[in-house]
């Protein structure tokens, strides 16, 4: 079987040319050190659906959770995008223990296996974190860890504010405190890339064709491939979760240019209010991210009980193309938290 690479998202349908807020060599797959209790069964009658289930949400609407491992520490994950599925954290099995945590994935609204409504009224900072709430409390978690990434990172501290009484533990991945500070920082990854390239991919610009094969092609290969993942090919997972964008969540919430937020998360800033963040907190970040170093830094002096692990060799999918670093500053905090 062909194996995917990056410029099989230019023959994707309905994919834009998005810089979701969403190398080097991976870790072997990581084996769980003790044989694992199956997974309990999401279904009153006991049949065992390999822990996926269906969770109602806003009275109307049914979103996707598979819970992997059965450790006594519980971990929700919050995807990137906004509007990927979770696809992508699917390389977490190869290194979470299964028989000290049991983590869940979870497809938000509109993505991957759960419900996709055509309402752009539901594409909202607050209706996904009441969300997120209402999948913890279906799930019953009273105490457990919170791990977001990217736009999951954002949506995770907005979580954290709001519902601080459930959570022994809080880690941002690849995602600064406002939409502002993304913002200046793309646009400077962004004025790195060589003239005549800027000038080509302006041409598009302005004249709104983002769709264009050419122009995705000059952001994979001039952005992307530097500050995205910067493997080749990608890994099929990561792959997976380009191709099923959710582009109407993705337009609606932040706009269809990655340069210039325009959506409706466009004023979002919670840098006054990371001092309120009192559980301890991992921040994560990648050397070559689309997130600023320094921003992440500085996020660390703000929120009181917090670490900063830096992956030298990672980009936005650190998790990727800098496993090891990645892996081993996540690991023991998600027991050490949880415990």
């Amino acid at each position: 079987m062909r194996q995917i690479t990056r410029r099989d998202i230019l023959t994707a349908a309905g994919t834009t040319a998005a810089f979701p807020l969403l190398g080097s060599g991976c870790a072997p797959p990581r084996q769980p050190t003790q044989a694992v209790q199956p997974v309990p069964s999401g279904r009153a009658d006991g049949v065992r659906t390999g822990g996926s289930r269906k969770i109602s949400v806003d009275g109307r609407y049914e979103v996707w959770v598979k819970q992997v491992g059965a450790g006594a520490i519980p971990v929700l994950t919050l995807h990137g995008g906004p509007g990927f599925p979770h696809y992508y954290f699917e390389c977490f099995e190869d290194f979470l223990p299964r028989d000290k945590l049991r983590f869940w994935y979870y497809d938000q609204l509109g993505c991957g296996f759960s419900d996709r409504p055509d309402d752009t009224s539901l594409w909202t900072v607050d209706r996904f974190r009441e969300e997120v709430e209402q999948v913890r409390a279906a799930l019953g978690l009273d105490r457990f860890v919170l791990y977001g990434q990217s736009w999951g990172g954002m949506l995770a501290i907005e979580y954290a504010l709001a519902y601080p009484q459930y959570l022994s533990g809080l880690v941002i991945s690849n995602m600064t405190a406002s939409i502002s500070s993304y913002v200046k920082y793309v646009r400077e990854l962004r004025a790195a890339v060589p003239d005549d390239i800027d000038s080509a991919m302006k041409v598009f610009e302005e004249r709104g064709d983002l769709l264009a094969q050419k122009y995705q092609q000059l952001v994979i290969d001039h952005l992307y491939s530097k500050h995205l993942c910067r493997l080749d090919p990608w890994p099929e997972p990561a792959m997976r979760s380009m191709l099923n964008l959710n582009t109407q969540v993705y337009n609606t919430m932040q706009g269809p240019s990655e340069f210039t937020v325009v959506g409706n998360f466009k004023d979002w800033d919670r840098w006054a209010d990371l001092h309120r963040i009192s559980m301890p907190t991992l921040l994560l970040v990648g050397r070559h991210d689309t997130m600023s170093v320094a921003d992440i830094q500085r996020m660390g002096t703000l929120i009181p009980n917090s670490e900063v692990v830096v992956c030298e060799n990672g980009s936005h999918w650190a998790m990727y193309d800098d496993q090891t670093a990645y892996f081993e500053a996540l690991v023991p905090f998600l027991v050490k938290a949880g415990s």
